[in-house]
């Protein structure tokens, strides 16, 4: 008897060696024999077969996707499905495998999976958690000693929970003998990092990251976001931690996803490859269902493909003097210099003419001062319907998301004399309290904009008012107060104007200081009214409106993080909105302003 228990306690001794052993190895796809259909791509040739798989509407994709295998055995899932597990499982159908079980201090709370990565780190990946789980979650964090929470999912999407809070807002809560409080919280437009203080004894730092830009069975709009979030937790999770926990609701989509670009972007570094179809049969092998849908499959490769095209183009406040000279240096063999060859690749994005139905619409035409420079449909800004009249939602305006919200910025052109209306029904409608204007009402003998204020009196404009209450200059712009009355309504609002001076349509500011200067005021003036979207025009409503909107996101990043990335904020920008920055002179001046900025940062100390 005695023998019997000694050999159980060195084969759990073994088994448990094996484990640990399976953890510390870096699990990088296998290039797999050559007859594979679907085989590894040398990164050289992931643009051309992006393409190739992406005609006739991703007809190939669905078909590699298809082919992925589907989940392993049902046997392999036996502990989740004990009865006393099943509650701990959010989705019956999605379980962890017994193959790798979570190493806690009761190996029977099993309910997050275990799937191992690229790198000799451990990482864990798990489904988010359930109110009944709260407790066995955070003593998973203690006991793994993990430093980093990766969160890609939402607590609430389409009315549904996906995951419960498993942080307090305020103040300390305590998850079984496990103390939690938020130490720090930073928002940002596609994410948000707080920091947790967790105590039992001794106490830790613990950062969650959570990617909040990621609709559930969709993807992002686009992955810079994404690629972004991801640098930053890589950058943040130090050498000495254990795993780094990375969870959505079910743990398959969107964790997958995650899983297999953090991946691939190290096989890309490490072999010039990526092997996505070979990597995600592996973690499917682990979980089931890891990468959920053909969308999610797509992204992956467009992730890769972004960064493989662009690379990163972050830089560190300090180098940026250093990076310019790279810049005006001529590059070898292209005929220009890097800064001219950069701007080249944010003009060479593609404008989806195919994309901007309502506004090419013969009832809208007119109501357009250039025909190239039209809103997107997904983002366009829509107005109340004027009451039985047709087609009168539409105004030349799009959404722009800004460094710490989405939809900062309504980016608009210049009313036109029978637009007026409708841009003050915009106003009202989105509670904009500030307009920042970059041209004047005429420049070199032709109208640019009408005048929609007040010089004096009131101006009365379908059912809004609008009257001046004070003007002030100021040495590059004039600040008007203007109240705005909704006669319909009898209501009310104060809204202010930045009218900007000194920007010439063909040229650039003689300086960055008065764009400095009004970037701060307007950030001031939001704090203040509530941090409703500020209204930004010029004439046509891209190349000085997305210059403005560049600077503006660039600069309040450099405060926060001491990082900028100008070519990623131009190209976001020009995904959003046609011709955003529109000329190679606007584009450098986006870092002439941004390094101004930098020299004279003690100067400057109130941009908040």
């Amino acid at each position: 008897m005695a023998v019997m228990v000694a050999l159980s306690s060195l084969l759990v001794i073994v088994f448990i060696i094996i484990v640990l052993y399976m953890l510390s190895v870096p699990l990088l796809a296998r290039s797999p024999s050559t007859n594979r259909k679907y085989p590894p791509l040398p990164v050289d040739k992931l643009e051309e077969e992006m393409n190739r798989r992406m005609a006739d509407d991703n007809k190939l994709f669905r078909e590699e996707f298809n082919a992925l295998p589907v989940c392993p055995i049902q046997a392999s899932c036996d502990a989740a499905s004990k009865e006393e597990n099943k509650e701990k499982n959010r989705y019956v159908n999605i379980l962890p495998c017994k193959a790798f079980p979570q190493l806690i201090s009761k190996p029977e709370l099993i309910t997050h999976a275990f799937t191992r990565a690229t790198r000799p780190t451990k990482e864990f990946f798990i489904a988010g958690p359930k109110e009944e789980t709260l407790n066995d979650f955070w003593r998973m964090i203690w006991e793994q000693n993990t430093a980093t929470i990766v969160m890609v999912t939402n607590l609430k999407e389409r009315k549904e929970c996906k995951c419960a809070q498993y942080w307090p807002d305020q103040g300390c809560w305590t998850y079984g003998n496990i103390r939690v409080s938020v130490e720090d919280m930073m928002i940002l437009v596609d994410y948000t990092i707080r920091k947790f203080c967790i105590q039992q004894k001794p106490q830790r730092l613990v950062t969650q990251f959570h990617f909040t830009s990621w609709p559930d069975f969709g993807v992002p709009f686009t992955p810079i976001g994404m690629l972004k979030f991801l640098k930053k937790v890589k950058t943040y999770n130090p050498q000495y931690a254990g795993p780094i926990v990375v969870h959505c609701s079910a743990g398959v989509g969107r964790t997958g996803t995650f899983i297999v670009i953090d991946a691939m972007l190290d096989m890309m570094g490490a072999e010039r490859k990526v092997d996505v179809f070979g990597f995600v049969t592996r973690i499917r092998a682990q979980r089931c269902q890891m990468v959920q849908t053909d969308m999610q499959y797509v992204f992956i490769f467009q992730a890769l493909l972004e960064h493989y095209l662009y690379g990163d183009t972050e830089l560190e406040v300090t180098s940026l003097e250093s990076h310019l000279n790279k810049l005006y240096a001529p590059l070898p063999g292209a005929g220009c210099g890097g800064l001219e060859a950069e701007f080249k690749k944010l003009t060479s994005i593609k404008i989806q003419n195919d994309k901007m139905r309502t506004g090419n619409l013969p009832a809208n035409m007119k109501k357009n001062r250039v025909l190239q420079i039209i809103p997107y449909e997904f983002n366009r800004v829509i107005i109340p319907v004027k009451r039985g009249e047709e087609n009168t939602d539409y105004i030349n305006a799009s959404f722009i998301d800004g460094y710490r919200q989405k939809d900062s910025y309504m980016a608009c052109q210049g009313p036109l004399q029978h637009t007026i209306e409708d841009f003050w029904r915009m106003i009202w409608e989105w509670r904009s309290c500030s307009i920042v204007t970059l041209t004047e009402l005429e420049e070199r003998g032709q109208e640019k904009c009408a005048q929609y204020w007040s010089s004096d009196g009131v101006m009365v404009c379908g059912d809004m008012s609008i009257e001046l209450k004070r003007e002030e200059e100021s040495e590059s712009y004039t600040v008007r107060d203007l109240l705005v009355t909704n006669n319909r309504e009898n209501k009310s609002r104060a809204v202010r104007q930045f009218h900007f001076h000194g920007w010439p349509e063909v040229g650039i500011p003689s300086d960055g200081k008065g764009m400095i200067n009004i970037i701060a005021a307007v950030q001031k003036q939001q704090q203040q009214s509530g941090n409703h979207p500020i209204t930004v025009h010029c004439s046509a409503g891209a190349g000085r409106t997305g210059t403005f909107c560049a600077l503006s996101t660039v600069l309040e990043r450099v405060k926060a993080e001491g990082i900028l990335d100008v070519f990623q904020t131009v190209k976001s920008l020009r995904l959003q909105r046609p011709h955003m920055v529109q000329t190679l002179e606007q584009y450098e001046f986006c870092y002439k302003v941004v390094q101004e900025y930098i020299d004279a940062f003690s100067d400057y100390a109130n941009f908040k």
